[in-house]
Order: C-alpha cells, then sequence, then structure tokens
C-alpha cells in the first residue's frame, strides 16, 4: 500500500471488509500517483473507540487525508470528522435498500463545523475519492501537482482521440469514409 519510498499520507476506512470491492478505485487512484495509503476496517457503531483513536492519532501518524466509506446510515465519515483536523472525505457505498441514496443523505448532511467532503454513490465516486486526496496532497507537494498536471492533460489527449475516432467510425458508416 506504501511504496517504496512513499509515506502513507491517505488513510482509507470502511465500516465493513464487503465495501472494499465497491471502494478499491479510491486505492488503486491513490496507487496512480504513487501515494502511500493504509487501508482499515472500523465501524462508528460497533467499534467507537477505535475510530475515535484513529482520527485522533491519523495527523500524528502522517496522514493528510481521510477518505471513509460506509452504507446506510454511514456515520463513520461523520465520526472520523469529529476527532480530526485533517480533511476527510465521505465515500457513500451503495446498499440494496435505497441504492447509496441512504448513505448519500447521511453522509453530505453534516451539521455545520464538522465538514465532510462527500463523493458520488457509484463507480465515480471512489475513483473521485482517491483523486480529491491527491489533489488535496498536491497543494504542498510540487512533484505531486505536476503528476496532476499532466493527468489533466492525458485526460484531454484521451478525449480528442475518441472524437476522433467517433467521427471516423461515423463517416465509414454513411459511406464517406472510403473514397
Amino acid at each position: 500500500m506504501s511504496e517504496a519510498g512513499n509515506p502513507i499520507r491517505v488513510g482509507i476506512v470502511m465500516g465493513s471488509d464487503s465495501d472494499w470491492p465497491k471502494i478499491r478505485k479510491a486505492a488503486e487512484s491513490l496507487d496512480e500517483f504513487g501515494v502511500g495509503y493504509e487501508v482499515r476496517v472500523m465501524s462508528a457503531h460497533r467499534t467507537p473507540a477505535a475510530v475515535q483513536e484513529y482520527a485522533e492519532t491519523a495527523y500524528d501518524r502522517g496522514l493528510r487525508v481521510i477518505i471513509a466509506a460506509a452504507g446506510g446510515a454511514a456515520h463513520l465519515a461523520g465520526v472520523v470528522a469529529a476527532h480530526t483536523v485533517l480533511p476527510v472525505i465521505g465515500l457513500p457505498v451503495p446498499t440494496q435498500l435505497a441504492g447509496g441514496l441512504d448513505s448519500l443523505l447521511s453522509m453530505s448532511q453534516m451539521p455545520g463545523d464538522v465538514p465532510v467532503a462527500t463523493m458520488a454513490v457509484g463507480m465515480g465516486g471512489p475513483r473521485n475519492a482517491g483523486l480529491l486526496a491527491v489533489q488535496i496532497l498536491a497543494l504542498s507537494d510540487e512533484s505531486l501537482h505536476q503528476k496532476l498536471v499532466q493527468f489533466k492533460a492525458d485526460l484531454v489527449d484521451k478525449i480528442k482521440a475518441k472524437d476522433a475516432a467517433l467521427q471516423e467510425a461515423i463517416a465509414r458508416e454513411r459511406g464517406q469514409g472510403d473514397g
């Protein structure tokens, strides 16, 4: 999880190990940028003391951002945010009951003075959670900043290539491309 020479700067916590397959793209985003992270399972309801200790000691352990994923009542992100000054990114996990809307609303309706930056439910949420963590870290890391600049430039190139390929395919379908 922490590549050689890359200190652990992001904590990923989840309410259940069954959440991991749904949120692992957050970790993959961090891997893509060479950002070290740790992954833990803890519950706001079943292990509240462990959550409190984790959040309170995170800064001293070198963490700079925490991604907290949970489904259902989804209190984990809020409890973590209550016990740390670090940025907390809430990652709502899809559920069978409400498709994750319950999780999303729980995380996004935090009271004043306890912010949680809440991501979307579904495929884009975990990816964006990891990318937001990278962006936060890049504010004080020039190398990471440059990687993000290149990432954005690469996105533009990929979309231009996809557009060109689509235009070419449409032209062929219409019989305009085979002269």
